[in-house]
Formats: C-alpha cells, structure tokens, sequence
C-alpha cells in the first residue's frame, strides 16, 4: 500500500471511531465476557478474502468482534442516516461511491442488502480484510443498513469496455460457455449487471475491471474449500476461466450499462 493509501486508510478509520462513539447505544454491564474466538484461516487460502486486491494487507489471524450484533434486528436502512455514517468510506470508496482509485470497488449504486451483508461478513470475520475488520468492527446492524441504503441512492458513473475484449466478454456474460462448463454471467447479477439483492447477488454495472479480475483471479488460485454459498458458486466457474477470459469479462463488466431510466434534460426555451 502506498503513503498515499495508508494515510486515507488511518484518517477514514479515525472518522468511523468519531461517528460510532457519536451513535452508539450505552452498553449494559457484564460480568465477564468471552473471549472472541480468533480465526485460525490465513488470509490468501479462502477466495472470501481480498488479500488478492492490490494494496491490501495481509492478516493471518483476523479478530471476530464480540460485540456482534443479533441477526434480523435492523429496520430497512435510512439513506440520510447513512450518508454521514458513510463519511469514513469516502477515503477508499469515494464520497458518493464512485472510486477514483480502481483497487477499490465502487459502492455507488449497490444494493442495500449487499452492502449490510458483506458489513456483516467483515465484522464476524467471514470475509477477511484487515482495513474492512477495523471500520465494521463498530457499526451496528442498523448502521450496516443504513450505509447501504445510503450507497444505493448514488448514481454509478458509466465506466468504458476496452473495445478488443467487448466480442470475448459480452459472450461469456450472456451466454457463458457450455462447452467449457461456463455458465453466463447475467444468469445471476442481470441483463444489464444490476444484481438480485434479494440473493446477495452485487450489482456489477460499471465495476472497475481491475477490481473484477482481482476477485475473479482469488477464486481461480483457491484450493481451499469455502463454506460460503457465493463462494461455492463463483470458485469453480473462475477456475475455468483463463486470465484472456477474465480481463474480457472484466472489462465488458465495466463497460456495461443499466437500462435503467434516467430523467430527461429540461427543454430550451
């Protein structure tokens, strides 16, 4: 990670610590609490980390926080909530969740539910990433909600397919390859990438292609099984996949482009 990077790292998680000591509830007395069971994984073995992502730190025994919330308890998300619950992503993701930096997914337009859900996974230590474990590590379930909805408000900016890889990759997105045992792409995340949020499928319209290939190429070296259902689903397709295929499907992905309506210019006079 650059000096660059480590600093918008620090000064995000400084902002998540003043925002959650801001919103958090007074915590009832205990008399003795457990001891979190720490991970016994190492980072890079299970394609659910992002140790593939460029920049990220590796970390072989992720901390799960004691203080996790109980599943189910959370109202639907707030999005004017969850835009100053939301200032710490800004350094990584963008304020509006639109990355400038492609090492980082863009949020911005993501669904609800996927934001919350992957929160989740970093904070219990499912999904492991050493900067992402010490900004969830605070937040509550109503927060996580509240930041997606927060991010699913924002309008994605339109990304650009590199026009070499467009025939390769709009193939292999709409109509996979059964030959190879390749299943199409839009079969779970959409025609046009907006994902199933009731599946926890992402929404990929617009996604950085180096982002894509990194999380594609993670599942591809993985030998480790995972308990993860979206893990099971994305390790064998991505182990037959060759890199030409991924940096295709990759760049069609960030090419790609909702078919959702947009409102229209005001007319001249």
């Amino acid at each position: 990670m650059t000096f660059r990077h480590a600093a918008a790292a620090i000064t995000a998680m400084l902002v998540m610590s003043t925002v959650a000591a801001q919103t958090a509830t007074p915590a009832k007395p205990a008399t003795a609490a457990p001891a979190p069971a720490a991970s016994t994984a190492k980072a890079g073995a299970n394609p659910a980390t992002d140790t593939a992502t460029p920049g990220m730190p590796k970390a072989e025994t992720p901390t799960v926080a004691a203080n996790a919330s109980p599943a189910g308890t959370a109202k639907p998300g707030e999005a004017t909530a969850g835009q100053g619950k939301a200032a710490a992503c800004g350094a990584c993701h963008g304020i509006d969740g639109n990355s400038t930096d492609a090492q980082y997914p863009r949020l911005a337009g993501q669904s609800e539910q996927y934001i919350a859900a992957q929160l989740e996974e970093f904070k219990s230590g499912k999904r492991v990433n050493p900067i992402m474990l010490g900004f969830a590590s605070s937040l509550s379930e109503q927060d996580m909600h509240d930041i997606g909805a927060y991010f699913a408000t924002q309008k994605p900016l339109p990304g650009v397919a590199d026009q070499a890889l467009v025939e390769q990759g709009e193939t292999l997105y709409r109509q996979g390859d059964t030959a190879r045992g390749i299943p199409a792409c839009m079969a779970c995340h959409g025609p046009s990438g907006a994902g199933n949020p009731g599946a926890h499928y992402p929404r990929l319209t617009s996604q950085h292609s180096q982002y894509v290939e990194a999380r594609l190429k993670a599942w591809k070296a993985s030998t480790e099984p995972s308990t993860d259902p979206h893990t099971k689903i994305m390790m064998p397709i991505a182990q037959k996949l060759d890199d030409k295929d991924i940096a295709a499907v990759a760049s069609y992905i960030e090419g790609l482009h909702s078919n959702e309506p947009t409102q229209a210019a005001p007319a001249g006079p």
